[in-house]
């Protein structure tokens, strides 16, 4: 009876796994939307577009990098929240989605914790310290002193109220009993452009979207914000040298909407650590100072959850506007 039972159970369950496995294999059948919250320029696309560049190769399928900006990346992530959940939609975002979370509270039309599933984050970003030549000082020390000496003239750009570019910025002013002023923009890309033009003088932004600004000399690098030098640029120091304890790194990761099914969750996240340990994927990230990362959708789910309590911390303590 019990082996009778035992071999029932195997059939009813091969029977139920069968269609799923089924539509993993045959996941994507059609062109896949690749929703980047921030306008091109910024260190998600940039990512966005190398992996899911691979991607296209991997799956033989196309992966349309669509660029919706605005909100800090809220505004893209309306339009992934509320796309359907058949895989044929999905969302590269930062650590920004989970501060969006506690800026915007109940103005969100998305739960941020459950309206997507997080597939795997596909790599690790440091952000420098660059300033508008225009601005005399060539060190995080010279920075604070002027900031000390001439409190809210000194103007930064962000990418948003709450984003990781803004909150950089927030912490480094807690941390040294400065004061500075703070002028969103509607992505990194603008507001990179912004300190370029002169509009705006100082940006801790990631080292992938100002890399080629800072290789061409229109940007001055001050620090980074990893706790110790990066291995590309061992001669700009880290923020922590002068400022003890400050560390400030984020994520870039891709996501899916909420019910979206596991097993084509499954073959993107096992397909998209293919594309970050590709050699030549993992040198072009290296290049820009990004790691490549991954994680299974189980180990992203923590991390966003403890990100989300951080995140929520680190508002409410620097008096970021919290709904």
């Amino acid at each position: 009876m019990v082996l009778r039972f035992r071999v029932a159970a195997a059939v009813v369950a091969a029977v139920l796994l069968a269609p799923m496995s089924a539509l993993a294999q045959a996941y994507p059948a059609k062109p896949v939307r690749v929703i980047v919250v921030f306008p091109p320029g910024g260190s998600n696309d940039v990512v966005a577009r190398i992996v899911f560049g691979k991607m296209n190769e991997l799956m033989n399928q196309t992966f349309v990098i669509d660029n919706r900006g605005g909100g800090a990346g809220s505004l893209g992530a309306s339009v992934v929240a509320q796309s359907p959940a058949d895989g044929y939609t999905l969302m590269v975002h930062s650590t920004t989605h989970v501060a969006n979370a506690h800026v915007f509270g109940k103005k969100l039309p998305y739960d941020t914790m459950r309206a997507f599933i997080g597939i795997t984050p596909l790599a690790r970003q440091v952000a420098i310290a660059v300033v508008h030549p225009s601005l005399p000082v060539r060190s995080i020390r010279e920075l604070i002193d002027l900031a000390k000496k001439r409190p809210g003239e000194v103007v930064f750009g962000s990418a948003g109220h709450g984003s990781y570019i803004h909150l950089t910025v927030e912490l480094l002013t807690s941390m040294t009993g400065t004061k500075m002023l703070h002028v969103p923009y509607k992505g990194g890309g603008p507001a990179l452009a912004a300190l370029v033009s002169g509009e705006t003088q100082l940006q801790i932004g990631t080292i992938a979207s100002v890399l080629t600004q800072m290789k061409a000399g229109r940007v001055r690098p001050l620090g980074v914000t990893s706790d110790k030098r990066t291995k590309q640029f061992p001669d700009v120091p880290a923020i922590a040298e002068t400022v003890p304890g400050y560390e400030f790194t984020a994520w870039i990761g891709a996501f899916a909407p909420a019910g979206t099914p596991r097993p084509v969750i499954d073959r993107l996240n096992a397909e998209l650590r293919r594309a970050v340990s590709d050699p030549e994927i993992s040198a072009k990230l290296d290049s820009m100072t990004l790691d490549p990362m991954h994680m299974t959708p189980e180990q992203f789910a923590t991390r966003l959850q403890s990100d989300y309590e951080r995140y929520g911390k680190m508002l409410r303590d620097l008096g970021t506007k919290v709904d």
